[in-house]
């Protein structure tokens, strides 16, 4: 399991969830100049306008990107599930799953990547892995 990493600013503070993260790239590809894979820290806060990071932010289809005062998204008491083509089931609510022996595995307000190829390594969370796995659905 990852660790949650933390990036500030003096008007923004970004968290990444790794074991949320499903590699869709849609923050990458929505601010190139601040989501940098390939460098550490990958996350540069100084590459773009605050708004522009929080829009970026608010695409991440997994939740694992995220940041303090973040609005709310629409009405959190309605169960959302969208099918992800040739990807993942997102849930977006209030969530608890709860695993085979009981124990609560996941609790947030955000939205959940759960795996439909089978391949993920973090099960029943999303790990990417469906993309390796040439996943089609």
């Amino acid at each position: 399991m990852g660790k949650v990493k933390h990036y500030a600013t003096g008007e923004l503070n970004v968290i990444w969830d790794p074991d949320k993260c499903i590699h869709s790239e849609q923050c990458v590809k929505g601010s190139p100049t601040v989501f940098l894979p390939d460098q550490k820290p990958w996350i540069r806060l100084d590459g773009a306008d605050p708004d522009e990071v929080r829009r970026t932010i608010d695409k991440c289809p997994s939740g694992a990107l995220s940041y303090e005062g973040q609005a709310e998204k629409g009405d959190e008491s309605i169960l959302r599930i969208k099918t992800v083509k040739n990807g993942p089931i997102l849930l977006s609510c209030d969530l608890e799953i709860e695993d085979g022996e009981g124990e609560i595995t996941r609790s947030n307000s955000a939205t959940t990547a759960l795996c439909r190829c089978g391949a993920s390594s973090n099960k029943p969370f999303c790990d990417g892995s469906h993309k390796e796995a040439g996943f089609v659905g």
